[in-house]
């Protein structure tokens, strides 16, 4: 049975039109799937029963509950869902924050990136999720109605996948959709630049930049995307566009002991990130198995950031998050544990 979640307005109004239905009923469709958030075409209840048995026939809404999940002593939940039919799963982590409650989601499974440092990378590539799986992992947890956040920052690279990321992102901003504001949304790429185009000028949400170091030998060394996406050509494209009001640049920063931690590295890294207003998450390493990794101490990621604050770039240092649950930056791996 093909899913009706995922799909967008225009979509369905084809979809009716084939069924013999009424055109309008396309937007009937989505205020059931997006607004009420209905599990089943049986609760479509202004839809004739007539048509909601043509629906039937072929169709289903597609809602799919996750199969596990994970608690952290930080409040922090980790969902698995089933993706596939090959046994393989994606998750996505619920991260609340006082008046804030983000979810991570997920985009691929597993990922082509291959960066040294993350535990999805390590598991290779097995396929894009489609914009009903994107889609589902937002309105299936069971604190779907709580959130104010999303951000693409779970498994795989979300410009990889691009028309299902964009698709999933005109249904969460679309006003026959979730009708979100773009601000509340933050996708996060190495910098695919095709697809990051697209995001620009497709989109107004909140764009973080995977840099983690300022300088080609060394990105490459622990980013293979760098030898097709240098990040001096990511932020040339970047510098045109403005990011000085609502919508928001971010450069994340994985910071290790002894790698890209010296104050060289903060001075190349502000000359780089001056002209696009862009700010910087500095993050702690999460060591993952065979990796020989160790993450900065906290004294040398405070005089990092204090450096880069002194020029003129608002620097941060994100809090770790479901670590004990392998749910934090660089841990995700399709596993509840």
């Amino acid at each position: 049975m093909t899913p009706l979640l995922g799909m967008t307005l225009e979509q369905l109004q084809s979809l009716v039109t084939e069924l013999g239905m009424p055109r309008f009923s396309a937007g009937q469709i989505c205020r059931w799937l997006y607004e009420k958030r209905v599990t089943g075409i049986d609760e479509m209840t202004d839809l004739s029963k007539a048509n909601r048995d043509k629906l039937s026939a072929a169709y289903q809404v597609g809602r799919f509950a996750p199969s596990h999940s994970a608690g952290s002593k930080d409040g922090t939940v980790k969902y698995l869902f089933p993706s596939g039919d090959d046994g393989m799963a994606v998750e996505c982590v619920y991260i609340p924050d006082d008046d804030r409650a983000t979810l991570c989601i997920s985009t691929q499974r597993g990922c082509k990136m291959g960066c040294r440092f993350c535990m999805t990378g390590k598991q290779g590539y097995h396929g894009s999720l489609t914009a009903h799986e994107i889609i589902n992992q937002v309105l299936s947890i069971p604190h779907a109605d709580k959130l104010t956040n999303v951000v693409f920052m779970g498994m795989g690279e979300p410009l990889d996948n691009v028309d299902a990321v964009l698709q999933a992102i005109t249904i969460m901003t679309a006003k026959w959709g979730f009708a979100w504001s773009p601000k509340r949304i933050t996708v996060s790429t190495v910098g695919i630049l095709p697809g990051l185009k697209r995001l620009l000028d497709e989109t107004s949400v909140h764009v973080a930049i995977s840099v983690h170091s300022p300088y080609h030998e060394e990105r490459l060394s622990l980013m293979p995307a760098e030898k097709a996406f240098p990040l001096k050509q990511v932020f040339a494209l970047l510098s045109q566009y403005d990011f000085r009001h609502q919508r928001r640049l971010s450069a994340e920063y994985i910071m290790w002991d002894g790698v890209n931690d010296n104050d060289a590295h903060a001075e190349a890294l502000a000359k780089i990130l001056k002209p696009t207003a862009a700010r910087v998450n500095l993050i702690r390493f999460h060591s993952i198995p065979g990796v020989n990794l160790r993450t900065a101490d906290d004294s040398r990621m405070t005089h990092f950031r204090d450096l880069l604050n002194s020029h003129g770039i608002i620097c941060t240092i994100r809090q770790s998050r479901g670590e004990d649950i392998a749910a934090a930056c660089g841990m995700l791996a399709g596993k509840t544990k």
